[in-house]
């Protein structure tokens, strides 16, 4: 998924304003964003005045109401009133969300903004944002290809990302600098070390994709 995050290591950093796509893990998104971020999902209800759990993707929880409304893939409007750390999670009061019945209703929802409402100029020289990596092509630095950055993950052990190449099915990668060497935002391609990601066992292998075309039994 597409996070608001920032993340910084001692890239060069060409631009921060690439646009790519990032309807890539989102189906049938509302037609008023162009490019939609995830930056939350709402989880369980707390209490019984509408307050909701949620796991919000920006650096700092707290701040999941600083870039604008929310908005549902089904076109719905979220205003955050109120918000407060709770655990590993945010408890949120939105308008017009005033009890637990209509808390309740919300348990799943994923929440977006327009990529454009990030705000590019808080960034360090070597920052962008996570949701900018998608799109991008990894190459290792010969110019082979291993797909596209389809996603950006943390399981809770590291940041992981997800690449995609053409009729392979998508591998995951370490989000380290051992892993990751370049990130060429205006040039839309990062270049990584494949022995390094896991995606080679030795310098002389290929790149280590599954094909999505079944095989058949002989």
């Amino acid at each position: 998924m597409a996070t608001c995050r920032p993340f910084s290591f001692p890239f060069r950093r060409t631009s921060v304003k690439r646009s790519p796509d990032l309807r890539l893990h989102v189906k049938d998104v509302m037609a008023k964003l162009e490019n939609p971020v995830l930056m939350a999902t709402i989880g369980g209800a707390q209490g019984l005045r509408g307050e909701v759990r949620a796991k919000a993707y920006t650096a700092d929880p707290t701040a999941l109401g600083d870039y604008g409304n929310l908005y549902s893939v089904d076109g719905r409007t979220f205003e955050v009133l109120d918000i407060r750390e709770m655990k590993n999670v945010v408890v949120v009061r939105f308008r017009g969300i005033n009890d637990r019945t209509a808390a309740e209703a919300l348990n799943g929802l994923e929440l977006y903004i327009e990529r454009d409402n990030l705000p590019d100029e808080e960034l360090e020289e070597d920052e962008f944002f996570y949701a900018d990596l998608e799109g991008l092509e990894a190459l290792d630095d010969e110019g082979v290809s291993y797909g596209t950055v389809t996603g950006v993950f943390d399981f809770g052990a590291g940041d992981l990302l997800e690449l995609k190449g053409p009729g392979k099915r998508p591998v995951l990668i370490p989000f380290s600098e051992p892993s990751v060497l370049d990130i060429d935002l205006e040039g839309g391609r990062i270049t990584i070390d494949p022995l390094a990601a896991g995606l080679v066992d030795s310098q002389d292998e290929g790149p280590k994709f599954t094909s999505d075309t079944p095989k058949k039994k002989k």
